[in-house]
C-alpha cells in the first residue's frame, strides 16, 4: 500500500487548484458568457454581438451590416457568413474587439454565446472554496472496459436538451465501507477518462446537479486513482448561460464525498 505524505499532497493539491482556478477565470472562459441564444430561421440581433444571427438549410448564418465583421480563424469577414454543418458538442470561436463569441450546435440546435472580459461575473469573481486536500479521498480504484464503447445518453440543465457520449466501461472503488461503480467516459487526454457524478453532498455543500472529475489513463491491469480532492464544479454552477450534461443514472453516489469544489460563493 502507497503511503502518501499529506503535506506533499496538499501542496501539490494547491498548484492544481490554483491552475484550475486561473483557466475558469481566463478572459474568454464561461464566467465571460453573456448570453445564450437558440437560433431559429428568422434572423435575429443581439445587443452583445454584431449581426444578425439565424440557423437554416445553410447552418448558422450570421449577416454583418456596415461598419460590423468577425474574426474567424484570422480571416475577417463581412457581409452575408454561413458557418455550414456543426456537429453536436463542437463549435467555432469568431472574434470582436476584445470579445469572442462561441458559434455551436448543442443537441438539435443551433446556439452562439458571447463572451466578454468585462462580464461582471467574470470580474467579480473571487475563487471557489474546496474542501481541504484529504489523501483519504485520493482512492485507488480499477477501470473495467466495456468490450466496445456504449452510447448514453445523460440529461442536461437546459430542460428538452440531452447529451450523448461514448461510455468507455465502469470505475469500481471502494468509499465508506461498501463498493461503489462510477460510468466513464473518454477523457480529453488520450486514454484517460472523465466522470459526472452526484454524491450525498450534492445541494448540501456541493453543487447540487453534478460535479466532474478527470482522472488519468488506467495501467495494463486497469489500476486507476480516483482523487475526489480535484472534483470540480461544471460551468453551470456559476451562470444560466451553460449546457452542462448531468450525470448518469447511475452515478449518484450512496455516499458523501467531502473532498472537491464547493457550491460557489
Amino acid at each position: 500500500m502507497t503511503v502518501i505524505d499529506a503535506e506533499t499532497f496538499a501542496q501539490e493539491w494547491a498548484v492544481w487548484h490554483e491552475e484550475h482556478e486561473k483557466r475558469r477565470a481566463s478572459p474568454h472562459g464561461f464566467l465571460a458568457i453573456t448570453s445564450i441564444r437558440w437560433l431559429a430561421e428568422e434572423p435575429e440581433t443581439y445587443d452583445d454581438v454584431p449581426g444578425a444571427w439565424s440557423s437554416g438549410p445553410e447552418g448558422i448564418v450570421v449577416s454583418l451590416g456596415p461598419g460590423e465583421s468577425l474574426v474567424v480563424d484570422g480571416v475577417e469577414i463581412t457581409g452575408r457568413h454561413a458557418f455550414g454543418d456543426i456537429d453536436d458538442g463542437d463549435g467555432v470561436t469568431a472574434v470582436f474587439g476584445d470579445a469572442v463569441v462561441e458559434i455551436a450546435r448543442r443537441g438539435d440546435s443551433d446556439m452562439i454565446r458571447p463572451r466578454h472580459p468585462s462580464n461582471p461575473l467574470l470580474t467579480g469573481y473571487r475563487g471557489t472554496p474546496a474542501y481541504a486536500p484529504d489523501p483519504a479521498w485520493a482512492i485507488p480504484g480499477r477501470f473495467l472496459a466495456y468490450d466496445r464503447a456504449v452510447p448514453t445518453t445523460v440529461g442536461s440543465v437546459v430542460d428538452g436538451l440531452e447529451h450523448v457520449y461514448e461510455a468507455a466501461g465502469e470505475i469500481e472503488f471502494e468509499a465508506g465501507g461498501a463498493v461503489h461503480r462510477l460510468i466513464a467516459f473518454p477523457g480529453s487526454a488520450p486514454g484517460s477518462l472523465h466522470v459526472l457524478f452526484r454524491d450525498q453532498t450534492s445541494g448540501r455543500t456541493t453543487y447540487a446537479a453534478n460535479r466532474s472529475l478527470s482522472i488519468g489513463t488506467p495501467d495494463s491491469a486497469g489500476n486507476v486513482m480516483v482523487d475526489f480532492n480535484r472534483a470540480t464544479n461544471l460551468p453551470c454552477a456559476y451562470t444560466a448561460h451553460a449546457t452542462c450534461p448531468l450525470p448518469p443514472p447511475g452515478n449518484h453516489l450512496a455516499v458523501a464525498v467531502e473532498a472537491g469544489e464547493k457550491i460557489p460563493a
